[in-house]
């Protein structure tokens, strides 16, 4: 008999679920999975793998993440009962006070839009600490890529397009990807032979080629020609941080994610007040399911805003059963509330919003999320960004580097709990996800989206667990949003009678396409507790594939 606990294979999929024993990736591209997958082969383990995928996401996803991003690392080491996290958020430069941004669109592109880039410290890190291979084997297939090219791909080119319709590219973006300032076509192979000597650079010299070396001494000479905010002391205190992760019980599971000011808080508490709700009898995405999930998003994204990014916050508080409790009951199960939106913004206040509650603290998308999981237990849950469609717009001079646009996640105004300040903390909505069941890793899961990823991965997560869907349909089964007000996106595949019945219940519904990258782009892999085999889902909205062996 199966495990009652099982993982469950229901639910309609578009793509076969793909299916292994000893390893499988899940990653935004087929050939980045393909590069963690070769490290698996080459007796690598899920850490291996995990940076080898990362590092050629660099150059077949180049407007999602890279070396100039920033990210987090949710880890399993074999055996262990629980993860740890490996936070490599680049701060906020020491120049980076108030003051220093004369408007809102100097933190959002250009050159003082920079944090330090935490990419390569946070890769070398993991496989200095957890991997098994060296340097030189990891980062060969990202190098192989970079010097021979690599096709770009339809849906690639749609994301390159809208990046290029930003205007905020420089010259050294727009001479790789843009030349003549027209997207490529589909089909078309594209190298990157400063990237790939970059690349070489790193596998010799380590990380000290980038934090303390020639690479770091170009990347912060380009940005300050062009009066950006990054010096060589910024790059040189930077390290990444192993931490104790968050977690929730949901239906007997633990799931785990970084901690603040990581903004997966949000949706820790969001499963935690839906676990007092039968969401499996009501029925997978029913207009009852929807509105439920929406109203305590809504609530958790109140207390997000509120606390997530002040200095020590803790979560026991935030996610103490009697205040979740509280919380649940503010539900109209009949009506939609109304909330401020997805981050502090003055002009949105109102007195019928949502507001924070009160628990007993003390406090002193573009993006990319790919997971990888071997036979001996090692899982690793990744999500990384660039910030925008190549983040900045800005690159490194010589190195090939595209750096991020971080900045924009912080507020200027002096009145949010998240205004930017020097060496500052960013509160970050990427939170990559390990789920337990009595011990035992269950699932690797996550998705891109900014702060639609505190939304997407619980409606991800209890695809499976409530509904018993497999790691394939759960990632394609159609999704939501909720915004300011009584807001609701929701994707075409939706029947009208859901929809209508959301309208009845006061919610503001509007149609995205059927399948939107508004609502993200998953990634997952489950584990069956009985076999151990591995299920890999990768999500039709990117180019994601899953490759298992």
């Amino acid at each position: 008999m199966r495990n009652s606990m099982a993982l469950g294979y229901r639910g309609l999929a578009h793509r076969p679920v793909v299916m292994g024993t000893r390893g499988m990736v899940a990653s935004a591209h087929p050939l980045a999975s393909l590069a963690g997958l070769r490290m698996l082969m080459q007796g690598g383990n899920a850490i291996d793998a995990a940076v080898a995928t990362a590092a050629a996401l660099n150059v077949c996803e180049p407007f999602m993440s890279g070396m100039g991003g920033l990210g987090y690392m949710t880890i399993r080491p074999a055996g262990s009962s629980k993860p740890v996290v490996l936070d490599y958020l680049g701060r906020a430069p020491n120049a980076a006070a108030a003051s220093a941004f004369g408007s809102e669109h100097d933190k959002w592109h250009g050159p003082k839009s920079t944090l330090t880039p935490g990419a390569v410290a946070g890769w070398l890190t993991a496989l200095e600490t957890h991997g098994r291979l060296d340097r030189s084997a990891v980062f060969a297939p990202a190098i192989e890529y970079a010097a021979a090219g690599v096709p770009l791909t339809p849906r690639s080119r749609w994301f390159m397009r809208g990046a290029l319709a930003g205007g905020h590219l420089d010259a050294g973006v727009r001479g790789v990807w843009f030349p003549n300032d027209r997207p490529r076509d589909a089909g078309t192979v594209i190298r990157q032979l400063k990237l790939a000597a970059t690349f070489q650079a790193i596998v010799e010299g380590g990380a000290d080629a980038v934090y303390r070396g020639p690479i770091g001494a170009e990347i912060v000479r380009a940005v300050r020609s062009q009066g950006g905010l990054l010096t060589l002391d910024d790059l040189a205190e930077f390290k990444p941080e192993w931490q104790e992760p968050a977690s929730v019980a949901y239906r007997g599971f633990d799931i785990y994610c970084p901690a603040p000011p990581c903004s997966g808080i949000q949706y820790l508490q969001a499963l935690a007040m839906l676990d007092g709700f039968d969401l499996a009898a009501l029925g997978q995405n029913s207009a009852a399911t929807i509105h439920l999930m929406a109203e305590a998003f809504k609530l958790a994204i109140s207390d997000r805003i509120a606390y997530a990014p002040k200095p020590g916050v803790i979560t026991a508080p935030l996610l103490d059963p009697a205040y979740i409790a509280g919380r649940r009951d503010l539900i109209d199960q009949a009506r939609a509330g109304r909330s401020e939106g997805e981050r502090y913004d003055e002009r949105q206040q109102h007195p019928d919003n949502i507001l924070p509650g009160q628990p007993a603290l003390a406090l002193p998308e573009s993006t990319t999320h790919f997971d990888a999981v071997d036979a001996e237990g090692n899982a690793v849950a990744v999500t990384q960004s660039l910030g925008d469609g190549f983040g900045s717009g800005v690159m490194g001079g010589e190195t090939g580097i595209v750096l991020n646009n971080f900045a924009y996640w912080f507020d200027l105004d002096p009145k949010s709990p998240n205004v930017i300040a020097p060496g500052k903390k960013i509160e970050m909505c990427m939170a990559p996800a390990l789920v337990f069941r009595g011990g035992e890793l269950a699932m690797a899961i996550g998705t891109p989206g900014s702060f639609g990823i505190l939304q997407t991965t619980p409606q991800l997560i209890s695809n499976v667990i409530d509904h018993g869907y497999s790691i394939q349909a759960a990632i394609e089964a159609p999704r939501f949003r909720v915004y300011a007000g009584t807001t609701i996106e929701i994707e075409a595949r939706v029947p009208k009678a859901t929809r209508d019945d959301l309208t009845e219940r006061e919610h503001t519904v509007r149609l995205i396409d059927e399948w939107s990258p508004l609502v993200g782009g998953g990634q997952g892999i489950g584990i069956d507790p009985d076999s151990g085999a591995l299920s890999g889902g990768a999500d039709p909205r990117r180019d994601g594939y899953a490759m298992g062996w």
